[in-house]
This record gives C-alpha cells, structure tokens and sequence, in this order.
C-alpha cells in the first residue's frame, strides 16, 4: 500500500502514515527499511496491519527523492532547470498530431490527447509550448500535443 508520512516524532521513534485510503496508520522506526530518510510529508510503500490500539504498518519503505524529472522521454536533472516558461504560439491548424509516437509526461493517458478536427486551409490554432532553460544554457521545448502542460508546470512549481 502506498501512503504519505504525516508526523514524525524523532526523539520517540515513531509517527503516523496516511495511508490511500485516507486512514492514519501508527508506524515505528524498527518497521523501516532505510529510517535515515524518514521525514514528513515522504511518500511510503508499507504492508497494511493493526494492532491492539488500531491501524499500523510493518515493512515500511521510504521513496527516496528522485533527482531527476521525466518530460516526453527527456530525463532533466532538478538541480539544472534554471527557468521554465510557458507560451502560445500560432501555428497551422492542420499541423500533424502523430499519436503513435508522441510521448506523454507524468501519467497522462494517451488517449487524452485532443483528435484533429478538420481544419480549413491556412486556419491558424494556438499551441500552447513549454520552454524550460538548463544552467548549462539548453532551453527544451515541449508543446501541449505532446505533455499536458499545466501539469507539468504544476510538477515544475511544487519542486521549487
């Protein structure tokens, strides 16, 4: 079962785990795989039980912190994103949307991209784009038809 570290009382060796389900589940230390990266608010994998007192978890894994981000198949590493900044631009409304290789983000379902309506000639739409610049000076250009841009800005923001 997958769930968040709620509170954390180190000087006691134990805290409370939210849990899918929204339930508080009492956890101990000695039940922690890797205890040096207990901290509030982790994300935690856990084996569901109770005890004489209620909900707990045994078996509890702490999700190490990734130090990279997965956009359209481009691993960028946290530390190197200098800015992001989303813009339209006004392209062909009869551009190609090639379903069969694009590649979403952060969970987004395939099917979730918008179908092509028929277009009359020269008619212009605006693509929405996100441009995110490395301290290594690459700037990385990802369109709306390939993530879903708000929830990579989202993503983007809460690593701030």
């Amino acid at each position: 079962m997958n769930g968040t570290i709620t509170t954390w009382f180190d000087d006691k060796g134990f805290g409370f785990i939210k849990d899918e389900n929204g339930d508080n589940r009492y956890f101990h230390v000695i039940k922690v795989a890797n205890p040096d990266l207990i901290k509030k608010d982790a994300a935690v994998t856990f084996e569901p039980t109770t005890n004489n007192k209620g909900l707990s978890a045994f078996a509890v894994k702490v999700i190490p912190d990734s130090k990279y981000m997965y956009i359209a198949g481009e691993r960028l590493k946290l530390t190197s994103i200098k800015s992001f900044l989303v813009y339209s631009e006004e392209v062909p409304a009869d551009a190609p949307i090639d379903k069969e290789n694009t590649v979403l983000s952060i969970g987004i379902l395939m099917n979730s991209i918008r179908p092509k309506s028929a277009a009359e000639p020269n008619e212009m739409r605006s693509l929405k784009k996100l441009a995110i610049t490395t301290f290594q000076g690459t700037t990385l250009t990802f369109s709306e038809d390939e993530i879903d841009v708000e929830a990579t800005v989202k993503k983007l923001q809460s690593l701030k």
